[in-house]
């Protein structure tokens, strides 16, 4: 009836002492199909009774005899066919199945169930739609579930409470897809653990000879050690990109604790010796008690108020860890039990309130030292449960984190005190207010650069011109930093010499240009071999716009040497750019600059501004023009309330400095100016005089005929002998008595101490002695001769 077959999983004659305590049987029906299937049979072979009742028992045997484990393994047992008779002779078979004694051809089967149940690492089989079928016992150490109790489920529905579990089942179904092996590194908190572990997870495909996948295989390996190794690694990594971007003192201590928490710590305070943030080298840390200001703090949790804040000082206790490694300088890693942290927290009841409240289990104090100097002190805080205490490892990366973060803080510290003295030589150089002038009235603006940039070269100025007139100049030196602070200073002293000889706009700049120029033949050679900047010629580059109102006749000169043309605004509101030639850059030498002239109504605003005011406001220059002249015609109570609403306007941070002089023109009363045409003869500096004493007695300054009388004489009769025709006399009764006689030749006469028997030369040095101060100013068709005098009646 049937074949006797002795070797393992082939059917076999049933044996007279076969050992049933470990045997699985199994009915079927004479057609071979499974009635009765035992709960051994499903331990054995994976086959609930639901999957085989019915099924023909030839489906449980490979192609080659072998009996066939539920997920695709073969199985070290072997199948004993016994027939079961009744009155026809045949009505079905029991099978027994005996597992395997580890003998013979059935030890490679046991040699791999040992490795699958001895495996150190996790493992565990699950068929293509992702249930578990089998898991060995480290395995059952992770999951905390017995291979019962997960057989048939997904990952999701025996663990819960993380998202990646959901994942874990979808890689599974993709590889058995796929047939291709994925590797995963959860960092996930498994059930009955207190917290994360770092996970490396392969998932691989279990295929046949053919390459068909019957089931998929996980195996697992907790990496914690090394996952916190690499972390260790990539925040040390990480400091060194992130840390150090800007050149500020705060900006940098805040990236330093960004770059922490919550990577590192769940609380880092930066607290920094206050000299530092004036940019000064501190002093040495004496042990003791040591008062800091705190930079910056990060957090993962709300804090209490009464704890310091960013920008507050605070004076630490000499039993606190920050004042202890300050006074060692060297970093200390305390558990929150430790008693040196004791007696701390009985110093500071405030830090020990908040270590109870947030669950403080360790901490990390790490002075801050750069080339030699202490700067300040960082303190980690680990609370979270999760995250183990601080130990050898953390302090490691601490002290390498923080000797990057110290030499940024230095290298922002040396930026500020630099920053600090460009900014004061600036400010020392500028003027210190609005200048009082009866031609015009002003407001003046500088704005810095943002903190991360070095103050620039932008300048103004305002400076009273005989004759009532006024010059109003705006500059910009390329570059930043204490040389552009220095050639500003240098130019607007130049400017202000070279319009004290009364110089007109483009012959000013022009002087400019050739001092810029040949800066070159005044310093060394290797100097000389040095970049410049900006790819301009020269020492350096700068732009200037130079202008001079004149407040008598209402027009107004300017040029400008590369420099934004300034804006007009008439009393009516209507507002354009001035149409001025714009000239190259001061430093390119041996181009000519343009002098433009036009007339300015009274009560119009004149604006005159660098480039750092158009760049930071936007990217077209033009609209950045439109939205300057609509700031510049709205409604405001005063001047300086305009230039701030002009300035409001700028965004920060700012990557130019942006200087703004805003002046409102005014008109001198035709009642304090009277001018004569006077003929060239002699005869005719008595009827001078005449008209100069009738003009001071209808403004009422009789007292100051004398002198006045005295200086119209000389003047008048200079021109007459030396000048040319035609002459004119005009005097302008302003804050002073200014008389102005002009000719029409280019000689200027000369200020010189007569002898003894000399006829002549001693005029002018009347004039010079009784008036404030004289001069000579030359025009188109010739030269003006003034003198101012002060008034007595103030």
């Amino acid at each position: 009836m049937y074949e006797r077959r002795q070797h393992e999983g082939r059917l076999t004659p049933p044996l007279p002492h076969a050992p049933f305590d470990t045997a699985a049987v199994a009915v079927t029906d004479r057609d071979g199909r499974v009635t009765y299937w035992s709960g051994a049979a499903q331990a054995l072979l994976g086959y609930a009774p639901g999957e085989v009742l019915g099924r023909p028992v030839a489906d449980l045997v490979a192609a080659d005899g072998t009996l066939r484990h539920r997920d695709g393994r073969p199985v070290d047992a072997q199948l004993r066919l016994c027939p079961l008779l009744d009155a026809e002779q045949e009505a079905g078979f029991l099978l027994t199945i005996v597992a395997g004694t580890g003998t013979g051809p059935s030890e490679d089967g046991s040699l791999t169930r040992w490795i699958f149940e001895q495996q150190p690492l996790a493992l565990a089989i699950a068929d293509r739609s992702g249930r578990w079928l089998r898991e060995n016992e480290s395995m059952h150490q992770v999951t905390g579930k017995s291979e019962a109790e997960v057989r048939g489920l997904l990952q999701a529905e025996f663990l819960h409470g993380h998202p990646v579990f959901g994942e874990m089942d979808r890689r599974t179904v993709r590889v058995a897809e796929s047939g291709q092996a994925e590797f995963t590194e959860p960092f996930v908190k498994l059930p009955g653990e207190a917290k994360a572990h770092a996970w490396a997870v392969d998932i691989f495909p279990l295929k046949d000879a053919a390459g068909h996948v019957h089931a998929v295989a996980f195996a697992a390996s907790d990496t914690s050690q090394q996952y916190s190794s690499r972390e260790r690694l990539a925040l040390v990594s990480e400091a060194r990109t992130r840390i150090g971007g800007s050149l500020d003192i705060v900006g940098t201590a805040q990236e330093l604790t960004e770059v922490a928490v919550p990577r590192f710590a769940d609380l880092v305070n930066v607290d920094l010796l206050d000299p530092v943030f004036q940019g000064e080298l501190p002093s040495a840390v004496l042990p003791g008690p040591v008062t800091l200001r705190r930079a910056a703090q990060r957090s993962g949790f709300p804090l209490p108020e009464n704890l310091p804040r960013p920008g507050e000082t605070h004076r630490h206790p000499a039993s606190s860890p920050v004042a202890r490694c300050l006074a060692d300088g060297r970093a200390v890693v305390y558990d929150v039990n430790a008693p040196e942290v004791a007696r701390w927290f009985a110093d500071e009841p405030a830090h020990a309130a908040l270590a109870e409240a947030i669950g403080v289990h360790s901490l990390i104090a790490v002075p801050i030292r750069a080339r030699g100097t202490t700067l300040g002190t960082v303190l980690f805080i680990r609370c979270d449960a999760s995250r183990d205490p601080f130990g050898p490892d953390d302090l490691a990366v601490t002290e390498d984190l923080i000797a990057r973060a110290a030499i940024c803080l230095d290298n922002a510290r040396r930026f500020t005190r630099e920053r600090g003295i460009s900014l004061a030589l600036q400010h020392s150089l500028l003027p210190r207010g609005p200048t009082l002038h009866p031609a015009v009235e002003t407001a003046v603006r500088y704005l810095p650069a943002g903190a991360g940039t070095e103050a620039g070269g932008d300048w103004f100025d305002v400076i009273p011109l005989p004759g009532a007139r006024v010059g109003l100049v705006v500059g910009d030196v390329v570059g930043h930093g204490i040389t552009a602070s220095a050639t500003m200073g240098r130019l607007r002293t130049a400017v202000r010499t070279l319009a004290d000889i009364d110089l007109p706009p483009d012959e000013l700049l022009t002087h400019l240009d050739d001092m810029l120029s040949h800066a070159d033949d005044t310093v060394s050679e290797s100097e000389q071999r040095a970049p410049t900047t900006a790819g301009i010629p020269g020492e350096i580059g700068a732009t200037c716009l130079y202008a001079v109102y004149d407040p008598v006749s209402g027009t107004c000169s300017m040029a400008r040497a590369g420099h934004p043309a300034p804006v007009l605004v008439h009393p009516d509101g209507t507002g354009s750019v001035v149409d001025l030639p714009a000239g190259p850059p001061l430093g390119l030498g041996s181009l000519p600059f343009e002098t433009a002239e036009l007339t300015v109504p009274e009560g119009s605003l004149l604006a005159l501004f660098t480039d750092g005011l158009l760049d930071s406001r936007a990217d077209d220059i033009d609209e950045a023009l439109s939205d300057l002249r609509r700031a510049l015609t709205q409604p405001v109570a005063s001047l300086e309330a305009l230039a701030d609403a002009v300035l409001a306007l700028c965004p920060e941070p700012r990557a130019d400095d942006v200087a703004l002089l805003i002046a409102r023109t005014r008109i001198l009363d035709r009642d304090h100016v009277v001018s004569w045409e006077l003929p060239n003869d002699t005869a005719v500096v008595a009827e001078a005089r005449k008209r100069a004493c009738d003009s001071l007695a209808a403004w009422g300054l009789e007292e100051e005929a004398f002198v006045t009388e005295l200086v119209v004489s000389e003047l008048v009769t200079n021109a007459i002998r030396y000048g040319g025709s035609p002459i004119r006399l005009r005097l302008i009764h302003d804050r002073c008595l200014i008389c102005e006689v002009s000719d029409g030749s280019s000689t200027s006469p000369r200020l010189r101490r007569a002898r003894v028997f000399d006829e002549g030369g001693r005029g002018l040095l009347l004039v010079a002695q009784l008036t404030q101060r004289w001069g000579t100013r030359y025009t188109r068709t010739g030269k003006t001769i003034w003198a101012e005098q002060s008034l007595s009646t103030g």
